[in-house]
């Protein structure tokens, strides 16, 4: 089990956290350059990595919390009745369920929509580091250096948060990318094969 959660972590901070400049990628790319690249088949490939993840984190939570051997004590109990329910099952929603109405191919084929539904899955970290960033942004200055001088968190927390959105959007970048010069690859192959 502990194998299976660090493979999905892996996949979810690699992959999954990229979705949005992946897909936002392959926008640009098909505004401008139109039908030269295949981003259709691109988008399709980003709408099956959705699905498939969706199903394995789907599997990962119902088998987690079978295998507890004190239900009431796993998380899930208390946060779908606390005080903010409504906010863990907009999260829930969207996570796990949201990602399945991409077997509508009509809905599927809709960058916008795919979009949508990436965003959707992580909403709950991008949730819980809005509220790091706003609760950090109340600590204004505190003193932590040897020599008891007042340090401005906030700049050092705006270079960090820019840094790690920059590092996820050349991350998406750099996947889109790949997966477009793949099948142009593929593409240009089938068309030799069709020649000869």
């Amino acid at each position: 089990m502990e194998l299976y959660n660090r493979i999905i972590e892996m996949i979810d901070a690699n992959l999954i956290l990229c979705l949005i400049p992946i897909i936002l990628t392959l926008i640009l790319v098909k505004l401008i350059f139109k039908n030269r690249f295949e981003t259709k088949k691109a988008l399709n490939l980003m709408r099956w990595t959705i699905i498939f993840y969706a199903i394995i984190a789907w599997s990962f939570y119902l088998i987690a919390m079978a295998m507890t051997e004190k239900p009431k004590e796993y998380a899930f109990i208390n946060r779908a009745t606390g005080p903010y329910a409504w906010a863990y099952w907009i999260m829930f929603v969207s996570a796990l369920i949201l990602p399945f109405s991409l077997f509508i191919k009509k809905l599927a084929s809709k960058y916008w929509y795919v979009l949508l539904v990436a965003f959707g899955m992580k909403s709950g970290i991008y949730f819980e580091r809005f509220i790091i960033i706003v609760t950090s942004f109340h600590r204004d200055y505190l003193t932590n250096n040897k020599n008891g001088e007042f340090v401005n968190r906030n700049v050092e927390l705006i270079d960090l948060l820019s840094f790690g959105i920059g590092m996820i959007f050349l991350q998406g970048f750099i996947i889109a990318i790949l997966t477009l010069g793949i099948f142009e690859i593929i593409k240009r192959k089938k068309t030799v094969h069709n020649i000869v």
